[in-house]
């Protein structure tokens, strides 16, 4: 269940300040993707609207008010009584089945409707387990298992951040694994996606930015100019604070194209969520090096897909050559003994005010993660010159 408005991830409400910011009147509509093809229990459709209903009265109390202010010092004072008065609103999802297939949709104003993708995907998780009678581990060998990595990730002298929410089994489970890597990942652990843990352990949430707000921008001036349109409004709203641009909506070779030495040396590093990490990180170390920026004053976030002995690996490669951390999500939070699903909730039309409704898409670094209209990704490729 989702208790608080703060159960959600950090990018959430970065995006939404700007949003209210800039693009006031624009509308979105996101879709549920089971990339995964789970076959959900009859009777699902009812549960998950339910507790999509339930979400209508939560509400931000003082208490989270004043940790925003604190700790998200970079987020208005306008925006956070903005954020006070905010209810999350049932009628903008429609949630719909058909046998075993599950189909839920959002649609609305943009800076209303950014918060539901982060909820809605945990609810799906946890829904599914209990209705499916999945059992996790015992919660001691839970905490057990987050203890080992905690401690080999201090071992590997590494940054690791939560970045479980969304596929987690269980928010109990997601508590247990946050408070094991605060007690045990003194020397690794640097903070996590979710506010509302975040403030429960007083740690810091990491976030900046997701492909949504990139794929909106293609939307509004067109492909060509997104990548420069979208770190350019990110720059204008915060001025230098949440500086990890993410490079693969439209593929990195397209992103580092605009990545020029104006934003390298404004954003402090960039997040690799697709394709081959050892790749990506030489591209990046090549690319700073072109611009004759030393790439050891920059970062790297890795955050797709992660395990233990994948970011041994990545480490191993790059270590010295720049800096790097890595957001691990549902290695933390659903390496419980369960199949964790395969979905996402991506955004699939805009409309940007005084323009029609366009279909938005998304071209990462690996192949099988396009989303999007067919046609309109035939015409992204073209543009961009994409093979």
């Amino acid at each position: 269940m989702i208790h608080s408005i703060l159960d959600n991830d950090l990018y959430k409400f970065t995006m939404q300040h700007a949003v209210v910011k800039l693009f006031p009147r624009a509308k979105v509509r996101y879709q549920f993707i089971n990339r995964g093809k789970t076959d959900f229990p009859v009777g699902f459709a009812e549960e998950l609207r339910k507790r999509v209903y339930a979400m209508s009265s939560i509400a931000l109390s003082i208490d989270e008010k004043s940790f925003l202010s604190e700790k998200c010092y970079y987020l208005d004072p306008t925006y956070l009584d903005f954020l006070a008065g905010y209810r999350f609103d049932p009628s903008e999802v429609g949630i719909v089945q058909n046998n075993k297939e599950l189909h839920v949709s959002v649609e609305g104003y943009w800076y209303r409707t950014i918060l539901w993708e982060v909820p809605l995907m945990a609810l799906i998780s946890e829904l599914y387990f209990s209705m499916t009678g999945q059992k996790p581990h015992d919660a001691d060998i839970v905490e057990d298992e987050a203890r080992k990595k905690a401690l080999f990730f201090n071992n590997l002298d590494v940054r690791i951040a939560d970045f479980g929410t969304r596929r987690r089994y269980s928010a109990e489970i997601h508590d247990l694994v946050v408070q094991t890597f605060k007690s045990y990942g003194k020397r690794c652990f640097i903070g996590t996606s979710n506010v509302h843990f975040a403030q429960k352990y007083n740690i810091t949430p990491i976030g900046t930015h997701a492909h949504e707000w990139f794929m909106f921008h293609a939307a509004k001036y067109g492909f060509k100019m997104a990548n420069t349109e979208a770190l350019e409004n990110w720059v204008r709203v915060y001025r230098g604070d949440l500086g990890i641009a993410l490079s693969d909506t439209f593929t990195s070779d397209v992103f580092f194209k605009a990545f020029d030495t104006k934003f390298a040396k404004l954003f402090d590093g960039v997040r690799q969520d697709s394709g081959d990490p050892l790749i990506f990180a030489e591209k990046t170390i090549a690319h700073y090096n072109k611009l004759r920026i030393d790439p050891t004053s920059k970062s790297i976030i890795f955050s797709d897909g992660l395990n233990p002995e994948s970011v041994e690996q990545i480490i191993d490669a790059v270590r010295g050559k720049i800096k790097v951390s890595f957001g691990i999500g549902t290695n933390l939070t659903n390496d419980v003994g369960v199949k964790p699903l395969n979905i996402v909730v991506k955004l699939i039309d805009a409309k940007p005010e005084g323009q029609e409704w366009i279909p938005t898409v998304k071209l990462s670094d690996t192949y099988g993660k396009y989303t999007g209209d067919t046609e309109q990704i035939e015409l992204c490729k073209r543009i961009l010159n994409i093979e």
